[in-house]
């Protein structure tokens, strides 16, 4: 970036201050020239001898004759109806960027920084009116402590370890298998306290397996965690559907060691992340989901044990692997854009929501409680797939064709997030709810688990039996976990 580049904060608030008081002082990024506000209190005055103008709408677009290199939003409380608005002014005034801070519920007490801005995309606009959730407060019984995630690269466990830092936590563990991700999760975590995000917590990165039962007990007996959250799962429905006997293997067996050696060695809190494929599963990994969460309300019986809590949501926008990534890069190569039925529908929230949340529920959620996030109404794919299309600036059908090419194995029109078994029940908390099951499960999950470990696990005794997807998925018919005419 050249020192000639010329930056718009548009909001003249705490965090648009705090912005341009860091810029101050990093001229290489440019030079903040004004700050563009709606407040007729600020428009006129000057902060740290930048002006403020205002109307933003009407400032704007008197820019189009001389555009402005980047527009910046640091507005962290804006609606998605403000941001939409917000979005389509600075579009039409031609400013060569948009960045964006991040919710109000990743901002500490206002304190925002450069270094947490990103281009807008569309899931800034599709989202939610953002909710206020105080971090440190929701964070308290984490403060000072050593917290470990699971799946620590991918979409919503990295998301969580950027909220983890600025709660002020004291250690924090990034374990993963998977090195690439791990390592970037690392260096962007150590690059956002480099530039003053969170406290300064140790940030450790752990290589490994949750299917390796020795490693699990060696790790947790070592780390000393005092937390867990667990996302850590094989969750692309179609591959497991391929994969059957790496999809239990890996959630449902990576599960029971996890929650075995937390036992044993003295973690107090463990989260655990669920999704509405659990809710009565069609597909191997709703039903890997379902046992998981049944394996975690079990452990919750273990008075001795961790504060066992299930949190269960639906889809999140732009994570790793979902539809709107793959939208957008149909769309940059110019379509089609895949859809797979003109009427399925899903439950979308944003990644920082839903991360919020679960680190809300973390705290307040009750030993052998299973919860729900507050997903509002599900949205039509179709309807999605249309307004990432005009996002980018063309027009549905007639310049990005969308195809329609059928529901893929494993997969269903419509989601839900409950069952017909399971009430749910308000919390005192926004967007939280509580679960609560009309009768016990009526499955000996013992003798179910040793059903599925002689597909997963070698035994002499039954070698034809090893890794069998056609004997694993008769095994979760006869449990009742997948339909009969999901078996084949």
């Amino acid at each position: 970036m050249g020192k000639s580049k010329r930056l718009y904060i548009i909001g003249a608030g705490f965090a648009g201050r705090t912005l341009s008081n860091e810029l101050a002082s990093k001229a290489i990024f440019g030079e903040v020239v004004a700050f563009l506000d709606d407040d007729p209190q600020k428009i006129g005055k000057k902060i740290n001898n930048i002006p403020v103008l205002g109307p933003i709408r009407d400032v704007a677009l008197l820019l189009r004759t001389n555009p402005a290199d980047e527009a910046i939003i640091a507005i962290p409380s804006a609606s998605t109806d403000c941001l939409k608005e917000l979005y389509s002014v600075l579009n039409k005034a031609s400013f060569q960027k948009i960045r964006i801070l991040p919710g109000i519920s990743q901002i500490i007490d206002g304190d925002a920084h450069l270094i947490q801005t990103r281009s807008i995309d569309l899931q800034d606009l599709l989202g939610r009116n953002p909710i206020t959730i105080k971090l440190k407060q929701s964070l308290s019984y984490v403060r000072g402590k050593r917290v470990l995630v699971t799946g620590a690269g991918g979409s919503i466990g990295s998301e969580l370890c950027r909220q983890l830092l600025s709660g002020g936590v004291s250690r924090l563990y990034l374990l993963g298998h998977g090195e690439n991700s791990i390592y970037q999760i690392d260096r962007e975590l150590r690059l956002l306290q480099d530039e003053g995000v969170g406290e300064k917590a140790a940030i450790v990165p752990v290589i490994g397996d949750l299917k390796d039962a020795l490693y699990v007990d060696y790790i947790l007996s070592n780390l000393k965690a005092d937390a867990i959250f667990h996302t850590a799962a094989y969750k692309h429905v179609p591959m497991m559907e391929e994969n059957p006997v790496a999809a239990i293997e890996n959630n449902v067996f990576g599960t029971e060691n996890l929650i075995k050696a937390a036992v044993k060695h003295g973690i107090r809190h463990f989260i655990h992340i669920s999704t509405d494929k659990a809710v009565d599963p069609v597909s191997v990994y709703g039903a890997s989901k379902f046992i998981c969460e049944q394996l975690v309300l079990d452990a919750s019986e273990n008075k001795n044990g961790p504060n066992f809590v299930v949190v269960r949501f639906g889809n999140v926008l732009g994570s790793r692997g979902s539809i709107v990534p793959l939208f957008q890069k149909q769309i940059e190569k110019g379509g089609p854009v895949t859809v797979t039925h003109p009427d399925v529908r899903r439950y979308f929230m944003t990644i920082s929501e839903a991360c919020s949340l679960v680190l809300k529920t973390g705290g307040v959620g009750e030993n052998g409680g299973l919860y729900l996030l507050d997903m509002g109404e599900p949205v039509r794919i179709r309807d999605l797939a249309e307004q990432l299309i005009r996002f980018h600036g063309y027009e549905p059908e007639t310049e990005i064709k969308i195809e329609y090419i059928g529901l893929r194995a494993g997969e269903r029109m419509d989601e839900s997030l409950l069952s017909g078994d399971e009430i749910p029940s308000l919390t005192d908390f926004s967007r939280i709810l509580k679960i609560n099951r009309k009768k016990p499960l009526e499955i000996n999950v013992k003798s179910f688990l040793e059903d599925l470990r002689s597909v997963c696990c070698f035994n002499a005794e039954k070698p034809d039996v090893y890794r069998n997807s056609k004997i694993l998925r008769d095994i979760l018919k006869t449990y009742g976990m997948i339909p009969l005419e999901n078996i084949g």
